[in-house]
């Protein structure tokens, strides 16, 4: 097991912790679960670097990394939608772009037999977007920020859905550009 393997598989480890901050929400133990969100979050960026850096890509690592992004930002939007903070038709949106582009990349099929593409500029402000409206949830901060803190969450599912649709529509323009073709050549 690799050292960035590591850090994604710490990165997990730190959910239920988060959790348990959501459940017992002093001002302290909130404080604590922020951290610890946020040290989480910063290493998705500290694996990637280092396995590239040190040689270390592996299959595992590109498998789990993902899945791991993934209940970072699920987990903790699930227990919100529990504790009534976010509406959880929001939530479900989000998950359910998060599985479409899943099943997306692991089947080839969809996308014409083309290679999958890594993420783009909107995929990465998915991430900071729904990152800082997971955090400003979570903090213990006064209700003046709780405007601020659904408006950030519903940016972040806005963000979300567009990054979804950039990413998913050039391969469907590319899949159904290459069957019309097929189908002109065959008549």
């Amino acid at each position: 097991m690799t050292l960035p393997t590591w850090i994604t598989i710490s990165r997990l480890l730190g959910l239920p912790l988060v959790f348990l901050s959501l459940y017992y929400p002093t001002p302290l133990v909130c404080w604590i679960g922020l951290g610890i969100f946020l040290v989480a979050a910063g290493t998705d960026w500290l694996d990637g670097y280092l396995a590239r850096k040190l040689h270390q890509v592996t299959e595992v690592g590109k498998f789990l990394d993902p899945l791991v992004d993934k209940l970072l930002v699920l987990g903790p939007l699930l227990v919100l939608v529990e504790l009534g903070q976010v509406p959880a038709w929001g939530v479900f949106l989000i998950l359910a772009r998060e599985l479409a582009i899943a099943g997306w990349r692991v089947n080839p099929n969809l996308a014409g037999g083309s290679a999958i593409k890594g993420a783009n500029i909107w995929g990465k402000l998915k991430t900071v977007s729904q990152i800082v409206a997971i955090a400003l949830l979570i903090a213990p901060l006064s209700e003046a920020w709780a405007t601020l803190a659904l408006v950030t969450f519903w940016i972040a599912v806005a963000l979300t859905l567009i990054s979804g649709g950039i990413y998913i529509a050039p391969q469907v323009a590319e899949r159904i550009s290459s069957s019309r073709e097929k189908s002109t050549s065959a008549s």
